[in-house]
């Protein structure tokens, strides 16, 4: 469990994050996600790699909170910047906020492609979504990372 821990919490952890824009909170779904899958783990089936299938449990759960946090409409306190920048290492704060910006689908779909490397079809079949749609969500969402950054 240690070795499956240290191999995949990084990525789930700051998938988490960029989807949650929350270092707290990533750090607590990205726990919860593992422990979800540890218990799930006699389902799983063994013919499939692992990492997606974490990383799934992860990014639904991401979203799933940010979208509580939408409707609740939350104001969230200034990031731990230390911790913010450990998980973001790489992605400059002008970055980070251009993709808190962008609605939780298409920062998901972000994330997944361009932090996690999936293709879009794996990104369909990870959030269960028409390939089409995944392509649609990526441009808009690369459309206003880029009108944002301009």
């Amino acid at each position: 469990m240690a070795e499956l821990f240290e191999r995949h919490w990084p990525r789930m952890h700051r998938a988490a994050f960029l989807i949650t824009g929350d270092a707290a909170a990533a750090e607590d779904i990205a726990q919860e996600a593992f422990l979800a899958a540890i218990r799930a783990l006699d389902r799983f089936d063994l013919r499939r790699p692992l990492g997606p299938w974490l990383h799934r449990i992860a990014v639904n759960r991401a979203i799933d909170w940010s979208r509580a946090r939408a409707l609740r409409r939350e104001v969230s306190g200034a990031p731990d910047e230390e911790r913010a920048e450990a998980v973001g290492s790489g992605i400059d704060e002008e970055l980070r906020a251009a993709l808190q910006a962008l609605g939780v689908e298409q920062r998901a779909v972000v994330v997944l492609r361009y932090v996690l490397d999936l293709t879009p079809g794996e990104i369909a079949a990870q959030l269960d979504l028409p390939r089409g749609t995944v392509n649609s969500r990526l441009r808009r969402g690369l459309d206003a990372l880029g009108e944002r950054l301009r």
